[in-house]
């Protein structure tokens, strides 16, 4: 006959930032920010800027038209991409690990962020000792 096991935890769940999260008996709470899983969008758009802006130093191409040109995209999206070969070395760590926020969307990364890499870091929340 099969035994039967139980377990009981002492917790709650609570609603934050519309999210549920579990408080532990001391009051404490789960990771309020959890942090995302690899996210392979991010990672390729990062690595087509990072690609794009070689091609642009080694003079491949005189400029970000004739890269949209040849990959066949719309160029406003090539400069948008290409701004993050500008990230900070922490964050794109952070990203390739799987270590950012799972809030941080490429479309975060695609929108104008600081140029300064102190300043992206509070801005994605990634990096540092944030």
């Amino acid at each position: 006959m099969a035994e039967v096991i139980s377990v009981d935890l002492p917790m709650t769940f609570r609603k934050r930032g519309g999210r549920k999260v579990i408080v532990l008996p001391d009051g404490t709470q789960g990771n309020p920010m959890p942090m995302a899983t690899i996210d392979n969008t991010v990672i390729k758009a990062i690595a087509r800027a990072f690609r794009w802006q070689k091609l642009l130093e080694n003079g491949t191409y005189a400029c970000l038209e004739d890269i949209a040109r040849a990959e066949q995209i719309n160029a406003s999206f090539v400069s948008r991409v290409v701004r993050l070969a500008l990230l900070a070395p922490d964050i794109v760590e952070a990203i390739l690990a799987g270590k950012q926020p799972a809030s941080l969307t490429l479309t975060d990364l695609m929108l104008p962020f600081p140029v300064e890499w102190e300043g992206q870091g509070v801005r994605f929340g990634v990096g540092g000792d944030r």
